[in-house]
């Protein structure tokens, strides 16, 4: 019986890598799906969302450009 070489080893576990890789990400994908369709999607912010923020603008005010240097 022929010996097995470094190479075919390397291959192999690059292999079982990849295949382990797509299985996380199919469960993951599918965790997701069962997620939205529970209805608890991540990342979603409940409550006011356009609350006040310090140092910004409110909806209703301008921005005006800064007045531009006189010529001296």
């Amino acid at each position: 019986m022929a010996a097995k070489r470094p190479q075919t080893f390397a291959k192999r576990a690059r292999e079982l890598a990849v295949k382990e890789k797509r299985e996380r990400k199919r469960a993951k994908k599918a965790e997701r799906a069962a997620g939205i369709v529970d209805g608890d999607v991540e990342g979603h912010v409940e409550g006011d969302v356009e609350g006040d923020v310090e140092g910004g603008v409110d909806a209703g005010e301008s921005i005006e450009p800064a007045a531009e240097p006189a010529d001296a």
